[in-house]
């Protein structure tokens, strides 16, 4: 669960059958210099563990949780944007739009993860990452 989370690091829980999810994951491991994230699948026992310890409802939000010890939970575009905070130039930048309300943010982030199996598809299971990866992957 959780506790497994090293005290430095963030999670990122996504939703792992998902293609723009799972390319999302693939270009933050390739622009994560500093190490900061590990990952989670939504549909696995440390998602699983977050989603009932927190009651968030899956309706509402089922495609981006980040966790760390000491932020607590961010959901949705303010997931995503927090996220980019920590890849350092020129990703850093989109946090410029963590000034735009979250409820407009979001009205945008819902409509693209509404439509995401629609226009980038679906796996039948969670990617399983390769040797080499599956050190900053939480089950």
């Amino acid at each position: 669960m959780v506790n497994q989370l090293p005290k430095h690091k963030k999670l990122i829980l996504f939703d792992g059958v998902c293609n723009l999810c799972n390319s999302s994951v693939q270009y933050v491991i390739k622009h994560d210099k500093k190490n900061t994230f590990m990952f989670a699948p939504l549909q696995g026992k440390t998602g699983q563990d977050i989603i009932n310890k927190y009651n968030i409802d899956t309706e509402k939000t089922d495609s981006i949780i980040l966790y760390s010890e000491d932020k607590g939970l961010k959901v949705k575009s303010t997931a995503a944007l927090y996220i980019t905070k920590d890849l350092g130039f020129p990703s850093a930048l989109l946090a410029i739009f963590l000034i735009v309300p979250a409820f407009i943010r979001n009205w945008v982030y819902d409509f693209i993860a509404k439509n995401r199996y629609k226009w980038y598809g679906k796996k039948e299971a969670c990617m399983i990452p390769t040797p080499e990866l599956k050190s900053k992957f939480l089950e």
